[in-house]
């Protein structure tokens, strides 16, 4: 039997495994129905764990992998939408965490598409998720390796889409924003894909694996906040209301994605929650 072959199984096992272990895990992954949410951008994920498609007819844009079991859902939606996963490009990543990242080897082998990803985020995943600096090799997964390493500011081109990196650290090390515009009836929208702005459970103070988490995520939250964002959307879907939203687009007469104000509060709110448990660590 194909050595390759036995590897890749026994890492999807593994990390189906660990996903099966927590109940909310299994909610986020419940299977949704793919629609588009604006201009060429299409929602393609799960109920909570997301991926973005974004399309054109030279070939598309595929935004996180979710969990290893999220991977063909993904490839389903893809399809389902008159679109061809071969004909994904490039592979772009949020957060090296594995409900992000755990499916990205297999819609990379199904689509042969260059895999992008910061510099930090992208070693994360080429380790398979071990040496995580909160979570050590908790919960790992098929290893990929990065074809295309980007920086903050970085963009990436493709069939008129223009793809902003902005690296936004804290929840990882390279936790990558991007940004993109979209267009619909002669409007223009500028779209932001939020990494992540939660330190769930972290040890903030005094990390010896990551001693300027405390600093990085300061500058996230004021690079974020710098940010004209007519529609927000991110790696969880609860971060923008998706489920809410996806059943008000079918019967509204203006699109629910569109919120001008949406991310200034998200990240406002992530920043009070922040700040509180630094100081609830310092005074420990």
């Amino acid at each position: 039997m194909n050595v390759k072959y036995v590897f890749a199984v026994v890492c999807l096992f593994v990390s189906m495994a660990g996903a099966q272990t927590r109940p909310e895990w299994r909610e986020w992954n419940q299977p949704v129905e793919p629609f588009r949410i604006i201009g060429n951008i299409y929602y393609v994920g799960a109920s909570d764990i997301t991926s973005f498609l974004i399309a054109s007819p030279k070939g598309h844009i595929l935004l996180d992998g979710g969990f290893a079991e999220t991977a063909p859902q993904i490839r389903d939606n893809i399809r389902k939408l008159g679109f061809k996963v071969e004909d994904v490009k490039y592979l772009l990543l949020t957060q090296s965490h594995f409900d992000h990242a755990a499916g990205l080897a297999a819609l990379k082998r199904w689509s042969g598409a260059k895999f992008v990803a910061s510099r930090e985020d992208g070693g994360q995943v080429a380790r398979g998720g071990k040496g995580d600096f909160q979570w050590g090799d908790e919960v790992s997964f098929e290893p990929v390796t990065t074809d295309q390493f980007i920086q903050d500011g970085d963009t990436l081109e493709l069939g008129g889409n223009r793809m902003v990196a902005r690296i936004t650290p804290g929840h990882t090390k390279g936790c990558t924003t991007w940004t993109t515009v979209a267009e619909e009836k002669g409007k223009r929208y500028n779209v932001v894909f939020l990494c992540s702005t939660t330190a769930p459970g972290y040890n903030l103070v005094g990390n010896r694996e990551y001693p300027t988490i405390i600093e990085d995520f300061r500058k996230t939250f004021q690079l974020l906040h710098s940010m004209s964002c007519d529609v927000m959307l991110g790696a969880h879907g609860s971060f923008f209301q998706l489920n809410k939203k996806r059943e008000l687009l079918a019967k509204s007469k203006t699109n629910p994605f569109v919120d001008r104000q949406e991310l200034s509060a998200f990240v406002q709110k992530s920043k009070v929650e922040f700040e509180a448990e630094v100081k609830r660590q310092q005074q420990k």
